[in-house]
C-alpha cells in the first residue's frame, strides 16, 4: 500500500467515525463483546481450551511412601507404582497380565483393590450407572503369581455384580446381585448366597434413592475384621411412594423407570442392620431402638470381630446415636449421643484409637464444629475435647497415633479459605498450623497412612490448582505432580482485573462475604448492570478462595461482556463461622436466605458507585434456582432478571431426609415450608424469568416445575422455558448439552438485561 493510498484510508476512517452515531459506536462494542461472551463460552465448554491438568486418581500404598495409578496407554490399562519422594516408576501389573482369554484387549480398569495379602487383584471394568455413579459391573480376579485372570459371579448376567470385596485374609470375595449378597471362594469359584429376599422392594447390601442422595450410601455392607460375617443394610421400600421418570426420548413409545422416593413428611424406607455368617444361615438383627421406617442407620462398621457401630439418626436429625452392638446377640449399648435443638451431622468416618479403647468424634455441641476423644464406656459423659480453639474443624483429615497428633482442616480468620491444621490427641494445647501462613488460599489433602506424607492441592480463585507431594508436619514439597504453567498462559488475559473479595453489611450486626468479577475494560466512572450467582443453601459456599474452573470462567466471560458478576454466602450456608451461623436457617431455608441475599443487594448498589441498581440479574441452580425464584418473586424491585435452572418451587416435593433436616416436619412447621416455597410468591414475579429443566432429572423432579408453570399460567404472568429431554439434575447428558445451557444463560441476560452501552 502506498503512503498516499494509507493516507486516503485513515481519512475515510476518521470521517466515518465522526459521522457515526455515538449510541451506534457503542452498540457496535456491545455487540462485539456478546459475540466475544459466546465465543468464550465455545472455549470453556466445548473445546475445554482451559482444561484443568488432573494427577490420578492416585491410591496410597500401605507402607505410606509410595501410590498406584491406574494409566492407560496402546496396550490397555495398567497399574503404576510411584516413589512419593522420588517419582521413580515401577509398573505392579502390566496390560499383558489384564487380557482375558479369547479376548483381544485388556480389562478396562473403573476401579480396583488388591487383597490384603498382595497376591491378588479385584477389578471393576464394564462399569453402568446407578443413579449418580457407576456402581455396577463386572468383577476380576488376577493372581499376580501364576498370571491367572477370571471373572467372578458366575452366570450373572453382564454389568450385575455390585461393591465386591475381598475378605480380610483374601480367600473369598463378597458382593450384591440382584439386591442380595453373596460370598465367593476364589480358589474353586463356589458361591454362597447370604440372603434370599432380594426384590424390587426389599434391598439387601445396597441403598435406596434418598440414603443414596443425602447420607451417600451406596455400598452397604461391611466385613467382620475376622472375616467370619458380614453386617449389612435392609431396606423395606413397601409403601415408599414411587415417583416415575418418562423417557420420551429413546424408544418410539415413552419408557417409565419408577423410583421409590420419599417426598417429605411422607413414609420412609423401614431400615435395618443384620449380621450373617459367610457360609450362610439366619440373620442376626441389630435391636436398634425406634420404628425402623423413623429412624435414620447413616453409617455402619466392624470396631472389632464381636462389635458393630451404628450411628443411628432419629427422623428429624436432631439427635446421632452411636451404638454398640453385640454382633452375635443383636444388643446395643450406647457410646455417645450427639443432640442440637436444631440438626445434626453424621461424622462420615469415626476414627477409632488406642486400640479401640476410644474413638474420635466431631460435634458442635458448645457451638463450634470440634473434634472429642470419646472413652468406649460411659455413654459418652466423659468426652475430651481435642480441638480447644474458638473455630471450627471444616474436616477431619487423618490420624498420626503414633505421634498423639490428629490432623483436620480448618481457617479461623477467613470463612473463603482453607488450611492444614494439627492439634494433640488429649487436647492439652492450641492447633498448630501445618499449612505454611505464605500460601493463602484453599488447601485440601490425602494423607498416607502414617501420617507422613500427603497428596497437597492448592489453588486460589484466580490460581489454578497445583497438587505436590508434602511431608508431614514440615509441609516441605517433595515433588510436583501438575504443570498448570499453560494453563496459566491461557488463562491470565481471562483474569484481569482480579476478582476481589468484598463484604456487605446488611443490618442487624450482619456482614455477608462475596466475591465480585468486573469487565476487563472497567471504568469507575460507568454504571453496570449486575448478576449475581447464588446458591445460598446449607450443602455449599459460593464464595471460596478456591479455584472453580468452567464455571468461574464463565462468569469471567459474562463480566467481559460489561457486566459486575457477584455472589454472596448468605447464612445457613456451611461457612466455618460457628454453628449459630449455619443454624439460623433451621426452620426457614428459602426465606431468610432470599432477605439476606436481597439485602446484599441492595447493600452493594450503595456501596459501589458502578454498580447499576435498578438494572441487577440473578442465577442459580438446584436450591440456587429455588432461590432465584424466590427472589424474582419476593423482590421484584431488586431483581430484573432471572434464571432458574433445576428448582425446587416447592419444598413439600423434595425428599424427606434433606427437606426434614433443616426445616422439620410439614405437619408441625407449615408456615415455614409456605413461606420457603417460591411457588407461593409467584405473584410478584414482574421480571423477566427464565426456567430451565431436565425432564429425566430423578433429584429436584420436573413435576415441581411444571406445578410452576401451571401457577404463573393461572396467574397470567409472562416467563420463558426450556426442558432438556431425558437430561438429569446436571443436564449434561448427550453432545453438546453443555455449552447449550451456557450459551442460553448467557443470551437471556444479554437479550433482557443488556450491557450499559
Amino acid at each position: 500500500m502506498t503512503t498516499s493510498h494509507a493516507f486516503r484510508r485513515l481519512l475515510v476512517v476518521a470521517v466515518l467515525a465522526a459521522i457515526v452515531p455515538l449510541g451506534a459506536q457503542q452498540a457496535n462494542r456491545s455487540g462485539t463483546a456478546i459475540a466475544g461472551l459466546h465465543e468464550q463460552i465455545d472455549r470453556i465448554f466445548a473445546s475445554r481450551t482451559y482444561e484443568t491438568p488432573r494427577f490420578g486418581p492416585a491410591r496410597w500404598l500401605p507402607d505410606g511412601t509410595a501410590y498406584a495409578i491406574v494409566e492407560r496407554g496402546g496396550g490397555g490399562s495398567e497399574i503404576a507404582r510411584y516413589d512419593a519422594a522420588t517419582g521413580a516408576r515401577t509398573v505392579l501389573v502390566p496390560a499383558s497380565k489384564l487380557v482375558p482369554a479369547g479376548m483381544k484387549t485388556g480389562l478396562d480398569i473403573d476401579n480396583y483393590a488388591w487383597s490384603p495379602d498382595g497376591r491378588r487383584l479385584l477389578i471393576f471394568t464394564n462399569t453402568r450407572r446407578v443413579w449418580r455413579q457407576n456402581t455396577r459391573g463386572d468383577y476380576w480376579i488376577l493372581d499376580t503369581a501364576s498370571g491367572s485372570l477370571k471373572k467372578i459371579g458366575g452366570d450373572a448376567p453382564e454389568s450385575s455384580l455390585m461393591f465386591a470385596k475381598f475378605s480380610p485374609d483374601g480367600s473369598r470375595v463378597a458382593y450384591v446381585r440382584g439386591n442380595n449378597i453373596y460370598v465367593e471362594q476364589i480358589s474353586d469359584g463356589r458361591r454362597e448366597q447370604l440372603t434370599h429376599d432380594g426384590s424390587d422392594t426389599k434391598v439387601n447390601g445396597t441403598s435406596d434413592w434418598v440414603y443414596e442422595e443425602e447420607l451417600d450410601l451406596r455400598d452397604a455392607f461391611r466385613w467382620s475384621p475376622d472375616g467370619k460375617r458380614i453386617a449389612y443394610w435392609q431396606f423395606d421400600t413397601t409403601g415408599v411412594g414411587s415417583y416415575p421418570l418418562v423417557n420420551n426420548t429413546s424408544s418410539r413409545y415413552p419408557t417409565i423407570t419408577n423410583i421409590p422416593y420419599p417426598k417429605a413428611g411422607t413414609t420412609n424406607s423401614a431400615v435395618r442392620i443384620g449380621v450373617v455368617t459367610v457360609d450362610g444361615g439366619e440373620t442376626q438383627w441389630m435391636q436398634a431402638p425406634g420404628d425402623p421406617r423413623d429412624q435414620y442407620i447413616a453409617r455402619v462398621d466392624w470396631v472389632d470381630a464381636n462389635t458393630v457401630a451404628l450411628q443411628q439418626l432419629n427422623r428429624l436429625q436432631n439427635r446421632n446415636d452411636y451404638l454398640l452392638a453385640d454382633a452375635s446377640r443383636g444388643s446395643v449399648t450406647r457410646a455417645y449421643r450427639d443432640e442440637s435443638q436444631t440438626w445434626v451431622d453424621v461424622v462420615d468416618e469415626v476414627k477409632w484409637i488406642n486400640k479401640s479403647s476410644s474413638f474420635l468424634w466431631v460435634s458442635e455441641r458448645d457451638g463450634w464444629r470440634h473434634i472429642y476423644r470419646v472413652p468406649r464406656t460411659g455413654n459418652g459423659s466423659n468426652a475430651q475435647l481435642v480441638t480447644t480453639s474458638q473455630s471450627d474443624v471444616i474436616d477431619m483429615t487423618g490420624v498420626d497415633e503414633a505421634g498423639g497428633w490428629v490432623y483436620f482442616l480448618a481457617s479461623p480468620s477467613n470463612a473463603t479459605q482453607q488450611y492444614l491444621y494439627r492439634s494433640k490427641l488429649e487436647g492439652s494445647s492450641q492447633p498448630e498450623r501445618v499449612t505454611p501462613a505464605d500460601q493463602p488460599g484453599w488447601h485440601t489433602y490425602d494423607l498416607a497412612p502414617g501420617s507422613r506424607l500427603a497428596f497437597h492441592t492448592w489453588s486460589r480463585i484466580d490460581v489454578p490448582p497445583v497438587t505436590d507431594v508434602v511431608e508431614l508436619p514440615s509441609h516441605r514439597s517433595l515433588r510436583t505432580l501438575t504443570d498448570v504453567s499453560a494453563l496459566k498462559a491461557r488463562v491470565a488475559p481471562v483474569l484481569k482485573p482480579p476478582t476481589e473479595f468484598i463484604s456487605v453489611d446488611i443490618g442487624g450486626g450482619v456482614s455477608l462475604d462475596g466475591w465480585m468479577a468486573k469487565p476487563s475494560s472497567f471504568d469507575a466512572s460507568r454504571k453496570y448492570p449486575v448478576i449475581a450467582y447464588i446458591y445460598g443453601e446449607v450443602a455449599a459456599q459460593t464464595v471460596r478462595d478456591r479455584w472453580e474452573g468452567s464455571r468461574m470462567l464463565f462468569h469471567r466471560a459474562l463480566a467481559d461482556a460489561g457486566y459486575i458478576v457477584v455472589s454472596f454466602d448468605n447464612r445457613g450456608t456451611p461457612a466455618p463461622k460457628g454453628a449459630p451461623w449455619r443454624k439460623v436457617v433451621y426452620g426457614s431455608l428459602g426465606d431468610l436466605s432470599s432477605k439476606e441475599q436481597a439485602a446484599a443487594m441492595q447493600a452493594l448498589a450503595a456501596k459501589f458507585a458502578f454498580v447499576d441498581g435498578a438494572h441487577m440479574g440473578i442465577w442459580g441452580w438446584s436450591g440456587g434456582g429455588s432461590n432465584t425464584l424466590n427472589a424474582m418473586f419476593r423482590f421484584p424491585d431488586v431483581y430484573k432478571v432471572g434464571v432458574a435452572v433445576a428448582p425446587m418451587p416447592d419444598q413439600q416435593l423434595y425428599d424427606t431426609i434433606y427437606e426434614e433436616r433443616y426445616m422439620g416436619l410439614p405437619k408441625d412447621n407449615a408456615e415455614g415450608y409456605r413461606l420457603g416455597s417460591p411457588i407461593n410468591f409467584a405473584q410478584g414475579l414482574k421480571g423477566k424469568l427464565l426456567i430451565v429443566h431436565g425432564t429425566g432429572d430423578d433429584n429436584v423432579h420436573y413435576q415441581g416445575t411444571e406445578r410452576l408453570i401451571n401457577r404463573l399460567v393461572e396467574l397470567g404472568k409472562p416467563f420463558d422455558m426450556m426442558a432438556y429431554p431425558n437430561r438429569t439434575h446436571s443436564i449434561a447428558e448427550g453432545p453438546g448439552t453443555t455449552p447449550h445451557l451456557y450459551h442460553l444463560i448467557a443470551r437471556y441476560f444479554t437479550d433482557n438485561l443488556p450491557p450499559n452501552p
